[in-house]
């Protein structure tokens, strides 16, 4: 039987994106940023996502967001989980996710690839490439509400922007879950002391010169008097602040605002009961690496970023991911159908009528 119609893709696992390299922040920022311009330059194709939310307390949630790089001509969709009780009640982490991408000329699929690593990753990014804009340029303290995989890939890019950094605290529910943040990345960065704040977030927080919130918090945890004038603020999460956090500063840039007005974030909430708008928006993070808008312009502002995930930053890490592997010729290459339907010389055996 002839296989002129097969179709296959490359599968890659975790483990093959980590065995390939992709585990390379510098990578996944420029990604980011080129993508940004894109975006700017209307190559994206950035429909809105889906959610199942099945939990509203806990918001436990399934989201596809979708994304098109039309330069690149791939599409994308990112399939990713959020159940925050799954630390607490099965031991095991709390977000997973899976990308498919595809080509736009047939329009078959070329990856199915794990996604954890790119989500995880994308965050720390975004959050990194606006302290690079945003932050104090000899910021030596950083503050951490949440202790998982977000926080941990936030230091890491961080770091890379800020390398003055030469203090770390951390602060969660768990002080256990606190050790380990320590203990896996201090290994990482000798130059850098780490204090375990024994569950005290205002211990963690309080005149820090980058503060980071990184849980899936449904109530406030950051208070407005801990935020000195000059410091950086990276929200990650859900409603993680006091509003007064925001009320007080100086100058609020989001990934994409008009996406922010549509989720349950702190600024999201703000914007549902009035009190927040588009005019008290200083800049979306693309209009600071095209350069149309400023970042920091004084020692003194307090500066808040709130990112809530935009696809195509996703899909760009991906397809960077993709690419990285297949030049190192890891993955496992899978059939989706050796031919089609009915080529099958058996296909009327194998039909139910």
């Amino acid at each position: 039987m002839s296989h002129k119609h097969r179709i296959n893709f490359t599968y890659l696992s975790q483990e093959d994106l980590l065995d390939s390299g992709c585990f390379d922040i510098r990578m996944a920022m420029q990604v980011a940023k080129k993508a940004m311009l894109a975006f700017e330059q209307g190559k994206v194709l950035f429909p809105e996502k889906i959610v199942q939310i099945f939990d509203q307390a806990s918001q436990e949630r399934i989201n596809c967001l979708p994304a098109t790089l039309l330069d690149e001509r791939i599409c994308g969709v990112k399939w990713v989980s959020v159940f925050p009780n799954n630390p607490r009640l099965h031991d095991a982490q709390n977000l997973s996710a899976i990308f498919v991408l595809s080509e736009i000329d047939k329009g078959f699929p070329l990856a199915v690839m794990e996604g954890t690593l790119a989500s995880n990753m994308r965050v720390a990014a975004m959050g990194g490439i606006a302290a690079e804009y945003l932050a104090r340029q000899q910021s030596e303290v950083i503050g951490f509400i949440g202790a998982g995989e977000q926080a941990k890939m936030h230091l890491i890019a961080m770091k890379v922007v800020r390398p003055a950094l030469k203090q770390c605290r951390v602060s969660c529910k768990d002080a256990a879950e606190e050790e380990r943040f320590v203990a896996e990345l201090s290994p990482l960065f000798p130059d850098i002391e780490f204090i375990a704040c024994k569950t005290n977030a205002r211990n963690a927080m309080q005149d820090a010169d980058i503060l980071v919130t990184a849980t899936c918090a449904q109530a406030p945890l950051l208070h407005a008097s801990w935020v000195k004038p000059g410091a950086f603020y990276s929200h990650i999460g859900g409603w993680e602040d006091k509003y007064a956090v925001a009320e007080q500063s100086d100058k609020i840039v989001c990934d994409d605002w008009e996406t922010v007005t549509h989720r349950t974030q702190t600024l999201s909430r703000m914007y549902s009961e009035g009190l927040i708008s588009g005019h008290d928006i200083h800049a979306d993070l693309h209009e600071l690496v095209s350069g149309h808008k400023p970042g920091r312009e004084s020692e003194q502002e307090r500066i808040y970023f709130n990112a809530v995930g935009l696809a195509y930053i996703d899909v760009a890490i991906g397809q960077a991911m993709f690419q990285r592997a297949k030049e190192a010729h890891v993955g496992t290459q899978l059939d989706l159908q050796q031919s089609m339907i009915f080529e099958h010389p058996d296909i009327i055996s194998k039909a139910r009528l």
